[in-house]
């Protein structure tokens, strides 16, 4: 008779963190999806050079995504064993490591962006739209990496709500700057760079406020502890690694797509501003199984962590399909919405469709992905990674040597989430994962 309700239970706070937490996520993507709309309407140039841009910045902080799930797992294990304090005092932790990779990272940036964005390979006229964007935009890795951070430690206490609130506020300033100075102001690429930058900031100045507030709140202290900081820098390294190996084929693929000109990287830009906004939207139900599973392990309950792989493997599923569905149904409305250009819409409808198609696939390999992520298992996650990437890294390859265009490049990393779904699989049905208390 304890199984229903468990299951129900489990399934509630799925859905309370789940949806908060869905609407907090798509907001950087939705902020890339708004800079790519409005950009895609000044130019075809000016598009392409927000790709180069886009996919260096969207590298940058997904390596650095281990602050937000590093410190949700570490937070709500401390949280499951009842000591709020610490709990928040490790996320003040996770705050500083952000401030001091956020300051190194823009002061590369801006010395060597020219150079990286040069390694494309793309047109002059391309690169010069990439530097104007990225010189600018750069500067907003700080107060991103503080939003992760911040975000962790809230998802980690179980409230998902307040970076929704945030992310509301972040996502309206930044439509809202970004049209004015796009167009109103005539800035073009260098106005959305500018109203991104200003809407970041804005909500990393939020959410620290919030943190601060709730450690003193408690009496946590406030001054990181240096030895604490390195043992999560430590700690998130194999989450660096696994997270390096994603972006290691993001990458692979932009310089792909750079082969087959203006018109292919265009489309490429845009499949994966969409790819992006729905890996978020699918990862609030993983965000929510890392609080869960992390609070769960934390209090000695591995019942809870084995009913939440069950119970969320269905749901991330049925939410793979449905994204699935609306591509596929869309494949022929979406295009002109990010370009009047009729050869990238064209491409774009391939790409689309082969998106459309790795959906389902998706939905249970990032629930699985945040399971193992709450509950400590980084050191596989790196693993299952690389091993992903090692399957997908000739597939595209196949498809430069023989020019397949941009649309089987997409279908190539189909085959890259295929490998994924099968690593976490074997993993999630043994018991290695399940390590129980703080």
């Amino acid at each position: 008779m304890e199984n229903p309700p468990r299951s129900r239970s489990v399934g509630r706070d799925l859905l309370a963190l789940g949806l908060p937490a869905f609407a907090t996520l798509i907001s950087e993507p939705l902020m890339l999806l708004a800079d790519s709309a409005m950009i895609g309407h000044v130019g075809t140039t000016e598009l392409a050079g927000l790709g180069l841009a886009g996919s260096v910045l969207t590298t940058i902080v997904g390596l650095c995504v281990f602050l937000a799930y590093g410190t949700t797992g570490t937070v709500a294990r401390r949280l499951g064993a009842g000591d709020r304090r610490a709990a928040l005092e490790s996320g003040v932790d996770g705050l500083a490591l952000a401030s001091l990779i956020g300051v190194a990272i823009v002061l590369a940036a801006q010395l060597g962006g020219r150079a990286v964005l040069g390694l494309y390979g793309a047109s002059e006229a391309v690169t010069d739209q990439a530097v104007r964007y990225f010189s600018i935009a750069s500067i907003g890795i700080l107060p991103l990496l503080l939003i992760l951070a911040s975000t962790g430690v809230l998802r980690g206490l179980q409230d998902t709500r307040t970076p929704l609130y945030v992310a509301i506020t972040v996502n309206l300033s930044n439509i809202a700057l970004n049209f004015a100075l796009i167009y109103g102001a005539g800035l073009g690429i260098t106005g959305a760079a500018i109203g991104t930058l200003v809407s970041q900031s804005v909500g990393a100045g939020i959410l620290l406020v919030v943190v601060l507030r709730g450690a003193r709140k408690y009496q946590a202290r406030l001054r990181p502890q240096p030895g604490r900081v390195l043992v999560a820098a430590r700690t998130g390294s194999w989450l660096f690694l696994r997270t390096l190996s994603l972006q290691a084929g993001v990458l692979f693929a932009t310089v792909i797509a750079t082969r087959f000109g203006a018109v292919g990287l265009g489309a490429h830009q845009v499949t994966a501003a969409i790819f992006s906004f729905l890996a978020f939207a699918l990862d609030a139900l993983a965000i929510a199984a890392q609080a869960i599973v992390g609070k769960a392990l934390g209090a000695g309950d591995a019942r809870q962590g084995r009913e939440l792989v069950r119970i969320g493997m269905g749901w991330g599923l049925v939410a793979g399909v449905g994204f699935g569905l609306l591509l596929f149904l869309g494949r022929g409305v979406i295009p002109p919405l990010f370009t009047p250009d009729p050869q990238v819409q064209a491409v774009l409808a391939q790409t689309l469709l082969m998106l459309a198609l790795a959906q389902p696939i998706a939905g249970v390999v990032f629930l699985l992905d945040g399971v193992l992520i709450g509950a400590g298992d980084a050191r596989y996650l790196a693993l299952a990674g690389v091993i992903a990437l090692i399957c997908y890294l000739p597939l595209a390859a196949l498809v430069a040597v023989t020019d397949a265009g941009v649309g089987w490049l997409w279908a190539a990393w189909g085959g890259y989430l295929l490998a994924r779904l099968i690593t976490l699989w074997v993993r999630a049905r043994g018991d290695a994962w399940l390590r129980l208390g703080v």
